[in-house]
This record gives structure tokens, sequence and C-alpha cells, in this order.
């Protein structure tokens, strides 16, 4: 039986909880063993079915500029909570015996983690024939000014990692798109698709079926002001006269959730905790109103739903507006960058993409889970084989 120890963090959203759960249950149903160490929040409901959870000690963050990095109950970090951290990691690994180990995002990513995956590492470097290392990264990373620093990431890839799984389509975006040095091919690639719930991809629902223009954003509290400006936007809007939905994450205060629901009181807007059936009213809205992460755009252009972006750009953030503006030049979504969100341009941005009507279909491969399931297992054969 191939075996799989999964390493992943959340930190303001769950999108990489998402995207890994979905991998670990497709290797699941191809009958790996797989250990599935997450070390975020826990999420109700986000967990992958029919693997072995391991819950680290939660680390979270206060904001987009992520650190410093918290606790449980919302402290900076002792060393105790760190040796507890990297002792249940490491019990993780023993206990899994993996012939792969997944790490989502490192090393393009998560260096503040470095206490814990560098004795992992270590540990798994004085195994003969060494376990298999595997990075797996979205289709977009975190665009960094420093050449130096990029170089500094590649040399660590180059040493340690046997392959990248880059959850994405090239036909959209390439690794070194964002990230030069990958260009050197001196790691393998592997383009799996983008990464989807099994069940997320339906008939789209007709327009005359539509009814709703529905917001929601981060499951962190970066979405509050892009929530604030979408009840605002109700009275000046052409579709003032739909239902307007605005769902709060639960990242976001009891306080702020407590304001944005008194503000939509006034300005007829039902505003609501994030609800179970997100996606089933995704595709059945007029418009979408949110943020540009993975996940969500998978959620509503995969829906065919017309689609509104406001990218997350705070601290310096260039991943999402990447990725919506080039939505926007495929003509998928109407994009309005953060600094320029204000409620008359997002009323305007909302009626163009009413006008759309239904979208096209995404035009991208969306067989991730699978394909990245079916690499995993082959990789692990690679290492299967040089057992004596």
């Amino acid at each position: 039986m191939t075996r799989v120890l999964i390493w992943v963090q959340h930190l303001l959203g769950a999108g990489h909880l998402e995207r890994m759960r979905w991998v670990a249950e497709a290797l699941a149903a191809r009958g790996a063993g797989v250990w599935f160490a997450t070390g975020g929040v826990p999420r109700a409901g986000r967990m992958p079915r029919d693997v072995n959870v391991v819950q680290l000690p939660p680390i979270r963050v206060a904001d987009a500029r992520f650190a410093p990095l918290l606790d449980a109950a919302g402290q900076p970090l002792t060393d105790a909570y760190r040796r507890e951290r990297r002792e249940a990691l490491l019990a993780a690994f023993a206990a899994a015996r993996p012939d792969v180990v997944v790490l989502e995002t490192w090393p393009f990513g998560r260096r503040a983690l470095a206490f814990e995956l560098e004795p992992l590492l270590a540990r798994l470097s004085a195994i003969e024939p060494r376990p298999r290392v595997v990075a797996s990264v979205r289709d977009l990373l975190q665009v960094r000014a420093d050449p130096a620093r990029n170089a500094a990431i590649w040399q660590v890839a180059r040493r340690q990692v046997d392959e990248i799984l880059v959850h994405g389509d090239p036909a959209f975006a390439r690794l070194e798109d964002t990230f030069p040095p990958a260009a050197d091919g001196a790691v393998p690639l592997t383009y799996t698709g983008y990464v989807v719930a099994p069940d997320a991809w339906a008939d789209a629902v007709p327009a005359d079926e539509r009814s709703e223009i529905v917001a929601a954003a981060s499951s962190g509290d970066a979405g509050r002001e892009l929530l604030a400006a979408t009840i605002a936007a109700r009275a000046l809007s052409r579709h003032a006269a739909s239902t307007w939905r605005v769902l709060v994450g639960p990242g976001v205060a009891d306080e702020d959730y407590a304001a944005l629901a008194q503000q939509g009181r006034h300005a007829g807007v039902i505003v609501e905790r994030h609800r179970a059936d997100y996606r089933e009213r995704v595709a059945r809205a007029r418009v979408s109103v949110s943020q540009a992460g993975y996940n969500t755009i998978l959620d509503v252009l995969g829906a065919r739903t017309p689609a509104v972006l406001v990218p997350f750009a705070a601290a310096g953030e260039t991943e999402q507006a990447m990725r919506a503006d080039r939505l926007a030049a495929r003509g998928l979504a109407e994009v309005v960058a953060e600094r320029d969100l204000a409620p008359a341009r997002l009323a305007a941005a909302i009626d163009r993409a009413a006008a759309r009507g239904v979208g096209p279909p995404w035009p991208f491969a969306t067989d991730g889970a699978a394909r990245s399931a079916e690499r995993i297992v082959a990789i692990a054969r690679q290492r299967a084989g040089a057992l004596p």
C-alpha cells in the first residue's frame, strides 16, 4: 500500500486546507494510506474523509501581514508550543512511515514554520531509501521583488524536493510566470489541472432561474471592506430590486459581523454567516461578488456565474490580482481593484457582470485531484523500486 503524509497549514482563509482535502480523498480512493497533518484552526466539515487526520496544535494569524504567528488562544507562539507542534508532526511521520511526503506551499512559502519542517526533513533524510518529497503549489505564487530570495528558495527546492505539483493549467499560468527560477527545469514539474470538489461541476443554472446578488469574502478577516461596500452598492445598482445576500466568513469577529448585519438591515441586504450551501447559492446567483482566491474562482466560474472580483491586495499580495487580471483579459470576470473599491464603482461592475448573462464553461483542466493522486502514487512506486 502506498503511504503518504500530507502537511498543510492554512492561516487566514481555508483555501489551502480545502485544496489538499480533495487530493487526500483522491489518494484514499486509490487505496493509499494517507496521514493528513493540518496545522490551522479546525474547520468544521472541511477535513478529508477516509484518511488519518492529525490536528497539530493550531496556528493562526491576526491579519494579512501574516505575523506574528498566534496559538489557539490568540497569543504569540512560545518555544513550548513550537516544540509541541514539532513533536506531533514527527509522531505523525513515524506512524505514517510514508513513501511520499507532500508539503503544501513549502519551500515557496511557510518559512515561519521551519521550526517543525526542518526537523521533519532531517528525519526523513536519515532513511534509506529516502521518502520522496513533493511540493504542492497553486497556479500562481506570491511575486517577490528580491531575486536573491527566489534563488535561495530554488536552491532549497533543488536540494530537497523531488517533484513539484502545480495545481493549475499551463494554458492559464506557468510556474515561472511568478517564480522565474523554475524556468531552468532543475526540479521536475507536473501541472495537475485545477483541484475542485468532486460535486462542484454541475450543469449551469439557466439565467431565468438566477435571482440573487451573492457576495462572500475570505473565510478570514480580510474581506470586511468588500462586504461593506457591497451592502452600500445595492442602492446604486440597476438590480437593487433583486435579493442581495452577503455571507460573512468565520474569521470575522462577532462585533464586526454585528456591524455588517446592522448595515445590511438598513440597506435591505441579507447578512449571514458563511453557509454550508455556499456553492449552491453561488451557482444560482445572478452575480457573484468575491475576492479572487483559487477556490473561490473555481466555485464561481465553474458554475458559470457572472463574477465581480475584488482581489485581495493588502500587505503587497500579488497572487489574486494577477489571477483576476488574467481572467478579465479572457472576458471571464469584471475586476475592481481593492484600492478603487467604492460602492458606486462596485455597483457599476455588478451591473456589467449581470448584463453578461451566464458565462462560458471554465476553459482549463479541472481534474487536479485525480491527477495529483495518480502522480503521487507513481512517485511512491519510484521509491519502492529503490528498496532492496
